[in-house]
């Protein structure tokens, strides 16, 4: 540790090179995962690495960027040559991507109830879901394709809402994406027989959320509102369902 940041800026508490040796060389063989949770100075990957395992690390203290990256980056190019390396003959090798995790989705209100975070607005939750979905988040700026959010291919596309749909809804959305295309919707619920059209296919948004979310609340952040009625049972009472929002409109009742 001091041959890579000196003394002055020495991780408090370094593990030794040689014990991490042993323990992943008793734990793991060459290209097993390892995970180090709580990655201090970096030593876990710095070793996996020259061991030849792969490796994540989790850290959410400032030395990730002060301690780990640059001790990481010297493994890489192979300026780092103390520890373990002349022992394994490392030279260097290999790469790593770091990623910055986003705020956390869930956060507790006034009343200690859990809700989606204020930092997360509409946009933000429909990119999450594309992305868990394994869909490129490219919503559509023509208004009449408001269920188009992102992609997969050139003619399949997702649409992420916290409303539960009915079965005329889907009928409607069907329409619209019409028999050349297909659409994945991420929804709250859906009705019997919603999911019976041939171009479209219902996923309802993991409950693990649903059920830690009080939807609709005064102070929520996401105003969320009931789909319209059908026009032959309320006519007049029914607003328009040309464009159906992600979480409903400025008069939502949740």
């Amino acid at each position: 540790m001091h041959g890579l940041f000196g003394k002055d800026n020495a991780f408090d508490t370094p593990k030794p090179e040689r014990l991490m040796h042993r323990i992943i060389e008793i734990g793991s063989n060459p290209g097993d995962l390892v995970l180090d949770s709580f990655a201090g100075s970096g030593t876990t990957g710095a070793v996996a690495h020259k061991m030849g395992r792969r490796w994540i690390m989790v850290e959410i203290g400032e030395h990730a960027d002060t301690h780990v990256l640059p001790r990481l980056q010297k493994v890489i190019d192979g300026t780092d040559q103390g520890g373990i390396s002349k022992a394994v003959d490392w030279k260097g090798g290999g790469g790593f991507r770091y990623f910055t995790l986003a705020p956390s989705l869930l956060s507790q209100d006034k009343y200690g109830n859990w809700v989606i975070a204020k930092d997360y607005n509409p946009a933000m939750l429909a990119e999450a879901m594309c992305k868990h979905m394994g869909f490129t988040y490219a919503p559509s700026p023509n208004p009449q394709e408001y269920w188009l959010h992102g992609s997969s291919t050139e003619t399949d596309f997702i649409y992420v809402t916290t409303q539960s749909l009915t079965y005329d809804a889907c009928a409607k959305i069907a329409h619209d994406v019409g028999p050349n295309r297909s659409l994945l919707i991420c929804c709250k619920a859906y009705d019997d027989g919603a999911d019976a059209f041939e171009n479209l296919t219902m996923v309802k948004i993991p409950t693990s959320i649903l059920q830690k979310c009080e939807w609709g609340r005064d102070d929520y952040s996401l105003n969320i509102q009931n789909l319209p009625m059908a026009e032959d049972d309320a006519a007049e009472e029914a607003p328009s369902t040309d464009g159906l929002p992600l979480f409903g409109g400025e008069n939502g009742n949740g």
